[in-house]
């Protein structure tokens, strides 16, 4: 490990410590109400990410005001997690791995987060929403996709966001003409598409699954289920490694009836990159998710906003 390498890890780890510290005055902010209104606001949770979820529902209830909760627990919520969420999120259903049966496509990986998702949407607009993402400001386009019942999904990145919906063979003549550009998996699999049967009539997008938005749709799981068969045909093993799923989800928003890309200024990601100057959605990417201070200062952000609207 270099010098850099340490004092940069170094302030990744003050900054958990930080946020560590900050979240936990989201059990101070007055509990969601749900709405039976045909809207799922849907995360796969742990107890390790029990704090910051509350402050992901919380923020994006409170901008959307639409919906109620429904969770996958990922096998480690404890009682007293699950009493919190209780009080916090309406008394929300919380399923288990063993409730999705997932074949053909992989187990584990978030297929069966994806999978549940796909099975809901049957009779309810369903959004899928990671724990790490705070929301800081109105979400209009959020509630116009919900009404006109169109699906959305969050860019993966600026350059990302620029390219958009296109069809398979746009993609691979774009990004890869000459094959995956890095060896993650998602990467992989976005390139084998060329191979899969009816490429030139389906789309895709370079998307991100931390956030994003499934129709009602009578279609169920069949798209994720073909792309699970021909894609994986065409990697090979691989195809059950972390990011599949994320490759899925792209794949069944991009063929859904007229979906959305959402504006990449207002709802983003925090990569390496400056951020927008007036985000109305941010997601901490794992890896530069304590970078800089943002997160622990959105969570900051986000609490103040939810403890005064309760004083007013």
């Amino acid at each position: 490990m270099t010098v850099a390498e340490y004092w940069s890890a170094l302030g990744r780890r003050f900054g958990a410590w930080q946020h560590g510290r900050a979240v936990r005055s989201i059990l101070d902010t007055p509990p969601i109400q749900p709405r039976d209104d045909g809207v799922i606001l849907f995360s796969m949770i742990g107890t390790a990410v029990m704090l910051p979820y509350l402050v992901a529902a919380k923020s994006l209830n409170a901008h959307l005001q639409r919906g109620k909760i429904m969770l996958l627990d990922d096998g480690t919520l404890t009682a007293v997690d699950k009493a919190h969420l209780a009080h916090h999120c309406g008394n929300p259903q919380i399923l288990t791995f063993a409730d999705i049966a997932t074949a053909p496509c992989p187990k584990g990986n978030c297929w069966e987060r994806l999978l549940a998702i796909l099975d809901l949407r049957l009779d309810h607009y369903v959004i899928q929403l990671d724990s790490d993402t705070v929301t800081l400001g109105p979400v209009p386009e959020i509630a116009a996709a919900i009404d006109a019942n169109r699906s959305f999904t969050l860019g993966g990145g600026v350059e990302d966001a620029q390219h958009g919906f296109m069809t398979i063979p746009q993609m691979i003549d774009t990004i890869y003409p000459d094959g995956p550009i890095y060896p993650h998996i998602q990467s992989v699999i976005e390139a084998s598409l060329r191979d899969v049967p009816g490429a030139a009539g389906l789309k895709y997008i370079r998307g991100c699954a931390g956030f994003a938005g499934f129709a009602r749709s009578t279609s169920g799981r069949a798209m994720a289920e073909r792309f699970a068969q021909d894609a994986g045909r065409a990697v090979g093993p691989r195809f059950s490694e972390w990011g599949s799923e994320q490759a899925a989800s792209n794949f069944v928003i991009a063929n859904d009836p007229d979906p959305i890309q959402l504006p990449y200024d207002r709802y983003t990601n925090h990569w390496e990159e400056d951020l927008p100057p007036h985000p109305a959605f941010i997601h901490y990417i794992g890896t530069y998710r304590y970078d800089g201070g943002s997160y622990v200062a959105s969570t900051r952000r986000a609490i103040a906003q939810l403890q005064a609207a309760r004083a007013e």
